[in-house]
């Protein structure tokens, strides 16, 4: 007679992505149902959270020095068109937001600033940021979770070992196998986390506080749709010539719907290279890919910074030609780039690209208040979709280098 498996051996054997549904049904159920119930499991959302933010800078460095000490020669990583795939689509992003900004004018009711850290004063800043944190301490970048850092340092090390003895080589690799197993155990119990941070968000909020702000967030959340089914769908099939959707539903549904969640492009790092490994992606690409796309390709950013910049200006009744439209769109994807990879990190570039229309920095201040307010469903979605179109590229750019 055979015994029959336990429960904890079913769960991680069965359907993540139906286990995740199944916690997100139940964690809203609890939420609504009972408050103070839905507030006291949001540990474990803090708990999977925390583990999948303690993991993710290890998990780079030794997979990225890894990924190149190992790679011979010749070797082709498909890195130059992954980040003109980045870099498009983050300027696409912004580019469609001012298009349905025009469409759809948006107002706000500016009342009085929420205290918030001091946004950056202009691109120079940000630029000059982003290359001081390459050069970061390495022990301080890992602490931090300074990504720019961790892949300066780790390609660092990585090209240093790449002509180091196979025993030496092959150690690193051991290293970074093991952290992936521990990678896979975490991942595996998003759907209880998911439970958590659902149950917790329903108990909160319950999406009331947003009734106020219903226009500027359907005004994002189109934008970003337009984006996910429409826009990044097209760049699919230009570069594969085939039907983009099931890339495309995959990448939504097994990355972005965690990182929906999350609210942490970061903290999804570890998801994007399972998916990436289940997709039999080529790893010293998606090694360095991933961690790179959660810092540079923010199409999400992108459409939240340009979107509530120009309902700001359509509140103060300020009047913006086309080649201004054009550069606002310009400097929001550069500015993107420069967004933190966690939750909120896009809010502080709005006063940046206000700047613009010479808006004072106190009613940019309020403007970044109002994203906090909405930042529920807005900042969600947007790191769902920054996060899913990460994988999204990379597996593009691999299967387009497999056709030709």
């Amino acid at each position: 007679m055979k015994n029959s498996p336990s429960l904890l051996s079913r769960m991680f054997s069965g359907s993540l992505v139906l286990q995740i549904a199944i916690g997100i049904i139940a964690g809203a159920i609890l939420g609504s149902v009972s408050q103070q119930a839905g507030t006291q499991v949001a540990f474990l959302g803090s708990l999977f959270v925390g583990a999948l933010k303690a993991i993710a800078p290890i998990l780079v460095f030794v997979l990225v020095a890894a990924s190149i000490a190992n790679q011979k020669k010749n070797a082709h990583t498909n890195m130059k068109p992954i980040l003109m795939l980045y870099f498009f689509g983050t300027f696409a992003a912004a580019l469609t937001a001012v298009v349905l900004s025009f469409i759809f004018p948006t107002t706000l009711e500016l009342v009085a600033a929420q205290e918030v850290a001091a946004p950056p004063q202009g691109i120079a800043e940000v630029l000059n940021t982003l290359l001081f944190k390459v050069v970061d301490n390495p022990v301080n970048a890992l602490v931090h979770a300074n990504y720019i850092g961790i892949l300066a340092w780790s390609i660092g090390l990585g090209l240093a070992l790449h002509h180091a003895s196979d025993t030496t080589k092959q150690v690193f690799l051991d290293v970074s196998n093991g952290v992936s197993q521990m990678v896979r155990f975490v991942i595996r119990l998003a759907p209880i986390g998911i439970f958590g941070l659902v149950a917790n968000t329903v108990a909160q909020t319950g999406f009331s506080s947003m009734a106020s702000y219903g226009q500027i967030v359907a005004v994002l959340l189109a934008a970003m749709l337009i984006i996910a089914l429409v826009v990044n769908p097209l760049i699919v099939y230009y570069k594969l010539k085939q039907n983009p959707y099931p890339l495309v539903f995959t990448c939504l549904r097994e990355s972005g719907v965690t990182a929906f969640f999350t609210r942490s492009s970061a903290a999804n790092i570890p998801v994007n290279m399972a998916l990436c490994e289940k997709m039999k992606l080529h790893k010293d690409t998606y090694s360095v890919s991933i961690p790179l796309g959660a810092t540079i390709n923010m199409a999400g950013a992108a459409i939240t910074i340009t979107i509530l910049t120009l309902a700001t200006v359509h509140t103060l009744g300020i009047q913006v030609d086309i080649l201004t439209a054009l550069l606002l769109s310009i400097v929001a994807a550069v500015s993107a780039c420069g967004a933190s990879g966690v939750a909120g990190g896009s809010l502080l570039l709005i006063p940046l690209a206000c700047s613009l229309f010479g808006i004072p920095n106190d009613v940019a201040m309020e403007v970044v208040a109002v994203g906090l307010i909405i930042g529920v469903i807005q900042d969600s979605a947007e790191t769902a979709l920054n996060s899913s179109t990460d994988v999204l590229f990379t597996a593009t750019a691999c299967k387009a280098a497999e056709q030709a």
